[in-house]
């Protein structure tokens, strides 16, 4: 893609971290944070010679494969260089002695990479904290250090969903990593002190703060100049729905395994066939359904006993659920195995199979924060679209006429929000040639015969 495809409200983005050298865009998941503030990198280091380089603080999967596949995607930023900061504490040091415009670290190593320099001045020009509401914990050792060595940057940009999703207390620590107290105090209690009161208390111990009368206006003023999401409703003309693809990427060890495994597979489908018979549906199906099972992470063998593969989509699940700070979130799923593995990963947030219309009613009242379901079961005839605005399809499947459906559960009328509708895609599997078929709008039998007829293609000069 290039420049001219961005939309108005990413450009109005790119021009807000531009023009204000601490920033932070409050926008959902899904809409571009990432390529608005790699555009301006690109121009604060290109054209305007504003910086030399920047740093990226993001969660872990992030950091290791979305801003550089992001780079990939869009032609005008594809010249900007990027080094990760991830490994071993060995690598990682390696990493920092690269010269790029970006480096990239995840979060979990803030404290370590500002020990790395002594706690003092940090050789960037520019942070961008990617889930600014990650660092919401004043105590918290990534806030701490990250504190600290603040004044290092000439320019800081904070991203996230949901800035607050327990409420404003939250932002102190947020926008001091932005402007160093310069709105909302330099000291959190003093935060506490102008714009909340003691509610909730035991002996000297404060579990819960209200809201002073017009407190909630009067944060939003201080902090409006910098944080575009405040004044969204003036200048944002958004999409009703955003398809957005998740790019899960195998190590090269990991698609060796899935590499061999598709061949061997591929190949099994002509042991027993006659020379110049066409692969059946049937056989065709069951091949898929072999791949699609290794890209989600297990696979069954013939007596349904499940194997463990990887984590990948796991992990990246974890983060769109923990990234949206409360929002319910729907989750089709694929396999039985896929489904067990999906409410274990996320048992902490009391994860619920649709089943019965009283999950139906518990979900459109809020009161149901992760739900799964198959695209199969409940497709039709559901109204779910009070209760959330995020689907993640985990596995994805060949039937558009699934996939069109599950997504108007929640993208129909009624809906106050952007739907946003992520698709965990593991790159170079089967996974990849599904979603293509799917946008092209082909149907199952057609597309999967297609898919499966280019993979036989591939490996039959080995027979």
């Amino acid at each position: 893609m290039v420049e001219s495809d961005l939309h108005k409200y990413q450009k109005t983005a790119i021009q807000h971290v531009i023009d204000n050298p601490f920033s932070a865009l409050f926008l959902e998941m899904g809409l571009g944070k990432s390529v608005s503030v790699l555009t301006a990198i690109k121009y604060l280091v290109y054209e305007d010679l504003d910086i030399v380089n920047a740093l990226i603080i993001a969660p872990k999967r992030v950091a290791d494969s979305v801003w550089d596949a992001e780079i990939e995607k869009w032609d005008h930023v594809k010249d900007l260089t990027i080094v990760k900061v991830i490994g071993s504490a060995k690598q990682r040091r390696a990493a920092l002695q690269k010269k790029a415009d970006i480096h990239i670290i995840g979060r979990d190593n803030t404290a370590w990479l500002c020990g790395q320099y002594g706690g003092s001045m940090l050789p960037w020009d520019m942070l961008v904290i990617d889930e600014l509401s990650s660092f919401k914990n004043p105590k918290s050792n990534r806030f701490k250090a990250l504190r600290n060595v603040q004044p290092s940057f000439k320019r800081v940009v904070g991203l996230t969903g949901t800035p607050a999703p327990n409420g404003l207390i939250d932002l102190w620590s947020q926008i001091y990593l932005l402007d160093r107290g310069e709105r909302l105090g330099k000291f959190i209690t003093h935060f506490r002190e102008n714009y909340f009161r003691a509610g909730h208390s035991k002996g000297h111990i404060v579990y819960k703060y209200n809201l002073i009368k017009d407190g909630e206006q009067q944060i939003y003023d201080r902090i409006g100049d910098i944080c575009m999401a405040m004044k969204a409703e003036d200048y944002l003309t958004l999409p009703g729905r955003i398809e957005n693809i998740i790019d899960i990427r195998f190590d090269a060890k990991m698609q060796k395994q899935y590499d061999d495994f598709e061949e061997e597979q591929v190949l099994k489908l002509f042991e027993g066939q006659k020379e110049g018979e066409e692969i059946s549906a049937v056989n065709a199906a069951a091949l898929s359904t072999k791949l699609l099972q290794f890209a989600n992470g297990a696979i069954y063998d013939e007596d349904r006993n499940v194997h463990h593969i990887h984590d990948l989509k796991i992990d990246a699940l974890k983060e769109i659920v923990e990234d949206a700070n409360g929002k319910s979130v729907l989750i089709a799923y694929a396999f039985q195995h896929d489904k067990d593995r999906i409410l274990k990963a996320l048992k902490k947030y009391n994860p619920k199979l649709l089943k019965t219309d009283q999950d139906v009613r518990d979900w459109n009242l809020g009161k149901i924060q992760v739900m799964t379901m198959h695209p199969a079961s409940g497709g039709h005839g559901l109204n779910l679209q009070a209760g959330g605005s995020i689907i993640v399809w985990f596995g994805q499947t060949w039937s558009l006429e699934l996939y069109q459906q599950l997504n108007a559960r929640l993208d129909r009328q009624g809906q106050e929000n952007v739907v946003v509708i992520n698709k965990l895609v593991t790159s170079k599997t089967i996974d990849q040639r599904v979603v293509k078929v799917i946008d092209g709008k082909a149907t199952k039998q057609d597309g999967l015969m297609v898919a499966v007829k280019a993979l036989v293609d591939k490996y039959k000069r080995k027979l």
